[in-house]
């Protein structure tokens, strides 16, 4: 028979004995649920919230076909918007922001009218809130502007 090898024992020396070791602040599946979060997440497009914005407030009524679908962008933003003026408790928003999300929260949560003229006039209360909310936040440096 062979001798046996003494078994060693692998020490993991701390360099620093007195740190606790460090533990995740979240269980395996809240990290997947964050995962998925920031996998499916979006810049925010200041650029396309304008152009949408100029689209809905200018000269011309947007045409009727493409106005559902810009309602349904300028819902998204408001509610981005919204999130962003909110997302840091140690920078509450202005009461002016304040005022813009109350209103902004009650438009999107309005039906789309079915007859365009209306439809329109949605889209452009929408979008003023919008604008107003945005500009706060490049004010307050919430987001940056367009380059």
């Amino acid at each position: 028979m062979f001798p046996t090898a003494p078994v060693l024992e692998k020490r993991v020396v701390s360099p620093m004995p007195n740190v606790p070791k460090w533990t995740p602040p979240l269980n395996p599946d809240d990290l997947r649920h964050v995962l998925k979060r920031v996998a499916a997440w979006t810049p925010l497009d200041v650029e396309a919230i304008f152009d949408d914005l100029d689209t809905t407030i200018g000269n011309q009524p947007p045409p009727e076909a493409a106005t559902p679908a810009l309602v349904e962008r300028l819902r998204s933003y408001l509610k981005r918007l919204s999130a962003i003026a909110v997302a840091d408790s140690k920078f509450p928003p202005t009461d002016e922001m304040a005022q813009l999300i109350e209103r902004g929260r009650s438009l999107q949560d309005a039906r789309l009218p079915a007859d365009h003229q209306q439809a329109v006039g949605m889209a452009r209360c929408m979008a003023f809130v919008a604008s107003d909310l945005v500009e706060k936040l490049i004010e307050g440096r919430y987001i940056k502007d367009v380059e």
